[in-house]
């Protein structure tokens, strides 16, 4: 099941792209054909995933390259299943989304036409790797995935970009460089402290078992960690972020920030803690020192911004830092939340992001004083903006909430101070999603928008089914938390398995 998951994107990036070059219709609709085999073929492996069952299930594993230990290994717990449900059901909305305005630049001087079905081809093989870098359970194949996303993500913001795609591309490249060269380093180490104990891997669940000496694990930790913390982005390794959102065709921004960011937190959740859990315990303190720096910083700049889609990415930052928050508190609560939130923010700042793609597309202008009076003649495109912005900012009923709450509630048991100061951070995202609201929507309607377009019927059906999703795990996320607490608490099992002396941090929250 994995592998076709796998590989029905990338084979579909591949016909895609072979197409001849007049068959912009033809792309289209084998992009969106292909996306939505895929949607199906994930919603029917999470039906037959057993929560009560092994932790990874839908196992494959085959040698690859045997001299080295090198494993094509896939499998799925419930971490991993929610983030690759969360792929596949927004892959064929960005798709539909892009109907239109595929093959031209999100920017306000748009560029020359270009590839259509070069666009769609991108997006499939994005598709292929991002599966591919949740389910992979050894550590080389992940590295190989991890990578590999850089290509296509590189190629849409650079071609297909606003007016600075250049240097936002470049400069996701060279941030994302750098971090996978930290991590093949590490990787490596990995494998040699498995050689010198007498088998050499990269297995996942035979790595997690190896005992590895303080010093080299906080090494090795530093080197995995440094990575994902470019990648989540946390604060102060986020730059790159407000940039490529910023200037990424609007369905790009969505996978960009609602997927590609995740593979940050979830590796933390998942390497990080679980490879090297005493090192994690000692850092502990710096990342949740962070990660609330992340929290008040991401939101204070938000507030501040004038571009609706750097907004939307400097609000993305200040989130990370819950998540993040969650993950290092080490409590169940905490790590059940974080890893809801990173499902949850990948539908609100994904709605987001599409509906601010369909505002600039109509207005020709991503700043925020471009628009006024939107409600009044688009009251559809109004309606929907701001259940997207409640649930950004973590109202009662909608979905993010219930991941808020869970990550603050599973902080505040063990370290008190950064829970409370996380708690500015929901005060800061009324304001900046309020006011972002308040300045596009209400108010006297300007003049360039009085002509302004409502919804169409294609826009609808992009937008409805993330609304529904935002509504129904807002009020019903025992679901998706059934499916993740079993992977959560083991987890904390390995974490809590070789637990060193408590930290400066921990010896206060425990008085």
């Amino acid at each position: 099941m994995l592998t076709a998951l796998i590989a029905i994107p990338a084979i579909g990036a591949l016909l895609v792209a072979l197409l001849p070059k007049d068959s912009d219709e033809l792309a289209k609709r084998a992009a969106l054909v292909v996306t939505l085999i895929v949607a199906v073929l994930g919603i029917v492996m999470a039906a037959g995933f057993k929560t009560d069952g092994a932790r990874f299930q839908f196992v494959e594993k085959y040698w690859w390259i045997k001299q080295f230990g090198v494993h094509y290994a896939v499998g799925v717990d419930g971490v991993a299943l929610v983030l690759i449900l969360l792929s596949v059901i927004l892959v064929p909305l960005v798709v539909l989304a892009s109907w239109t305005d595929a093959g031209r630049s999100g920017g306000v001087d748009t560029p020359p036409k270009r590839s259509v079905k070069t666009y769609f081809a991108l997006l499939l093989a994005l598709e292929a790797m991002m599966i591919g870098v949740f389910a992979a359970t050894d550590i080389f194949l992940f590295y190989v995935f991890f990578e590999a996303m850089l290509i296509p993500v590189y190629f849409i913001i650079g071609s297909y970009g606003g007016p600075q795609r250049s240097y936002a591309a470049v400069k996701f490249l060279l941030y994302s460089l750098f971090g996978g060269l930290l991590m093949l380093a590490a990787v490596i180490g990995l494998y040699v402290v498995s050689a010198n104990a007498g088998h050499g891997t990269f297995l996942f669940d035979e790595l997690r078992t190896l005992h590895i000496a303080p010093t080299t694990a906080k090494w090795l930790f530093l080197g995995f960690f440094i990575a994902f913390a470019i990648k989540a982005p946390l604060v102060p390794f986020h730059t790159w972020l407000p940039d490529t959102a910023g200037q990424a065709p609007a369905g790009a921004a969505v996978l960009i920030v609602g997927v590609l960011d995740k593979v940050g937190t979830f590796g933390m959740l998942r390497f990080c803690l679980e490879l090297f859990p005493g090192a994690a315990k000692w850092f502990t303190p710096v990342v949740l020192t962070l990660s609330v720096v992340g929290i008040v910083y991401g939101a204070v700049l938000a507030i501040g911004q004038v571009d609706i889609k750097r907004l939307i990415a400097y609000t993305s930052i200040s989130h990370f830092g819950f998540i993040t928050l969650g993950i290092f508190a080490m409590t169940t609560q905490g790590q059940s939340g974080a890893t809801l939130y990173m499902v949850n923010h990948g539908f609100s700042t994904g709605a987001l992001f599409l509906l601010a793609g369909f505002m600039i597309s109509r207005r020709g202008s991503a700043r925020i004083d471009a628009y006024g009076g939107v409600q009044k003649v688009a009251p559809l495109l109004a309606g929907t903006f701001l259940v997207a912005g409640l649930s950004g900012l973590s109202l009662p009923g909608l979905s993010s909430f219930v991941s808020e709450f869970l990550v603050l509630v599973g902080t505040f048991t063990r370290y008190k101070v950064p829970a409370v100061i996380a708690t500015v951070g929901i005060i800061l995202a009324a304001v900046y999603i309020l006011w972002m609201y308040q300045r596009t929507m209400n108010g006297p309607t300007a003049e360039a928008v009085k002509g302004m377009r409502d919804l169409s019927k294609r826009e609808l059906i992009v937008v409805a089914p993330i609304i529904a999703i935002i509504v129904a795990l807002g009020f019903y996320p025992k679901p998706v938390l059934d499916v993740i607490n079993p992977s959560v608490k083991q987890t904390l099992v390995q974490v809590h398995q070789q637990d060193p002396k408590p930290t400066i941090a921990e010896k206060g929250s425990h008085q």
